[in-house]
């Protein structure tokens, strides 16, 4: 059983990047689960405090461990990731020498109610799980544009197209996470 670990970069309880989280719980190919974690409740980084983080942080840096593989959701901030995704990123690769991160598979997907569906968080993610040493996804790449359209009003994804390119996500990950070097 491969074991992924799915957060969303957004707090806001209606987040479509939340829906495709769990749109994601439905879709994984034979052999995976998916936890969901939430982000809130982590303080935002204190250098400080990295070598005694608070107990959500702690959390959140032992299920990045015991998971065989990552899923992050992001929305597009101003043209970035979110502060919140970035700061819990940066909470699970301190203190230097106790990163979560190296060798994680990982894949990353978007949505957003824009044309671009979350592209430019993405590519800023990326170079930043460059520096972590994850093991990344490259394709395919999930970009959900126009959010608003393939989600009803209770948030689940109806996007048929769209599920089958999560799906093809998914089972990438779990390929990625059960290959030779996993």
């Amino acid at each position: 059983m491969v074991k992924i670990l799915g957060f969303a970069g957004s707090l806001r309880k209606g987040s479509y990047n939340k829906a495709l989280l769990r749109a994601a719980a439905e879709l994984l190919p034979d052999g995976a689960a998916l936890e969901i974690f939430d982000l809130a409740g982590i303080t935002p980084f204190n250098q400080d405090l990295e070598t005694d983080p608070p107990g959500r942080v702690k959390e959140f840096k032992a299920k990045i461990r015991a998971a065989d593989a990552i899923l992050i959701a992001t929305p597009e901030y101003n043209y970035s990731v979110p502060g919140v995704l970035k700061n819990a990123i940066d909470w699970a690769s301190r203190p230097y020498g106790d990163s979560a991160w190296p060798g994680k598979p990982l894949a990353l997907m978007s949505a957003s109610t824009g044309m671009l569906g979350g592209s430019r968080a993405q590519y800023h993610l990326r170079q930043t799980l460059l520096f972590l040493d994850v093991v990344a996804v490259s394709k395919p790449e999930v970009f959900v544009t126009f959010a608003g359209q393939k989600f009803d009003d209770k948030g689940n994804l109806t996007d048929e197209a769209t599920r089958g390119v999560v799906a093809a996500l998914l089972k990438a990950l779990v390929n990625l996470a059960s290959g030779p070097a996993h």
